[in-house]
């Protein structure tokens, strides 16, 4: 039988959810002082965002099966082996050229990203089941791990860590955790029937919202103080700036799920992930033009 992916195998990648993944690359980029056209960039991005980042969503479908809507997937088809292997493939493709066209350190980084991802959804270890094992392996590693890797690509050397970048490492980790339980609200039910609780089952509905919010005024405060001390905190209100939209569609979600919890649904989430991701990826390109 041909290893070729098919239809389903390709949509259980989910490639375009890599979209809402992109703003720490951004962050990464803008911050890097590295043009876009670089081919260091051009090839990290198409490392993470088309290999990395997909097989990581295609694992997790193959190990869950899941019957009921994910990220990005309203209807998922049922993986087969062949989804296996194709993860396998995009591994093992991202880490070989990340070593030959870029450095080792970035090819080591994502050979970590990968691991920690298997771990959090492999049946093995399956750290995703623990609400607080989980949450953190999720933002460590798609939060200051992830600025780190990208950065690592983007720039062909590792981040120098001071003062300020480790303000903006444990920003880009409170960002992460601030949105990781919102992503969760509508699967609580999904979750509860394959032995996961999560985070957001823990918090509850209007409690993930409250943690939401007080997760991302901590991740402003880290923005304020990394901004300041390299002289740019007019980058940080032009970020203020593009965070209106997020904080308005939360604020009128975060109503809506107080009168009827059955707005904690997939669409609105989706939407709310949208709708950040759109901001936060046209702030950062933003910065980037600005800083090159």
């Amino acid at each position: 039988m041909s290893q070729i992916p098919d239809k389903d195998t390709l949509k259980l990648l989910r490639i375009p959810f890599s979209f809402f993944l992109m703003p720490l690359f951004l962050l990464a980029l803008s911050q890097s002082g590295v043009s876009a056209l670089n081919m260091h960039v051009v090839i990290s991005f198409i490392l993470i965002h088309l290999l990395v980042y997909p097989s990581s969503n295609g694992y997790n479908s193959y190990i869950d099966r899941d019957e009921d809507s994910i990220g990005g997937l309203e209807k998922p088809p049922l993986p087969t082996k062949k989804l296996y292997y194709t993860t396998l493939f995009m591994d093992a493709t991202a880490v070989a050229f990340a070593w030959i066209l870029i450095t080792p350190l970035f090819a080591a980084c994502i050979v970590l990203y990968i691991l920690a991802s298997r771990a959090y959804s492999s049946k093995e270890i399956r750290l995703k089941k623990y609400p607080y094992a989980g949450f953190l392996t999720v933002v460590i590693f798609q939060g200051a791990f992830t600025y780190y890797m990208c950065y690592a690509g983007i720039s062909g050397h590792a981040l120098v860590l001071n003062e300020a970048t480790i303000y903006l490492l444990l920003a880009c980790s409170c960002q992460i955790a601030g949105a990781y339980p919102l992503t969760q609200i509508y699967q609580h039910q999904q979750d509860l029937k394959e032995g996961v609780i999560t985070i957001s089952y823990k918090l509850g509905y209007v409690g993930t919202f409250i943690f939401t919010g007080v997760l991302f005024a901590i991740a402003n405060v880290f923005y304020f103080l990394y901004f300041n001390m390299i002289g740019q905190t007019a980058h940080f209100f032009l970020l203020q700036v593009f965070f209106i939209p997020i904080i308005g569609f939360y604020i009128y979600w975060f109503i809506r799920v107080l009168k009827n919890t059955t707005a904690a649904n997939f669409k609105n989430t989706m939407y709310m992930n949208l709708v950040a991701a759109t901001c936060m990826n046209s702030c950062f390109l933003a910065l980037h033009f600005i800083n090159c």
